[in-house]
């Protein structure tokens, strides 16, 4: 008798950098963290996290989100975003890729943006 093959479980982690906000005292980190719970969804149903989807710290200005079930990065950017507009620090804060897993929450360069405009 042949061996079943257990399906390929894909793992993504995805690690978000508020640490510039959370420095200048502008962003919860711990309120980000309940909003993530809340909101992200598995199967259609939100706040169902079980244990396909974890969300961790990491360090004192990271959060870092593993998925054992297809999820996608922009999803991650999209609930950011959201959350940003809903604690109004949209018009300052904005979320940048740094890297293939990894977002970074940075003020926009209102000085520069000033200079341009002269």
């Amino acid at each position: 008798m042949a061996k079943a093959a257990k399906p390929v479980v894909s793992k993504h982690k995805f690690v978000i950098d508020y640490s510039k906000p959370a420095g200048d005292g502008v962003f919860d980190g711990g309120l980000y963290e309940k909003f993530l719970r809340d909101r992200i969804k598995v199967e259609g149903k939100p706040g169902q996290l079980g244990e396909s989807i974890k969300i961790s710290k990491e360090g004192t200005n990271k959060l870092a989100v593993q998925a054992s079930i297809p999820f996608s990065k922009r999803y991650l950017k999209y609930l950011t975003k959201k959350f940003l507009k809903k604690n109004q620090l949209r018009d300052w804060i904005r979320v940048v890729a740094t890297e293939k897993d990894r977002y970074e929450l940075r003020f926009y360069n209102i000085a520069e943006d000033a200079e341009e405009e002269e």
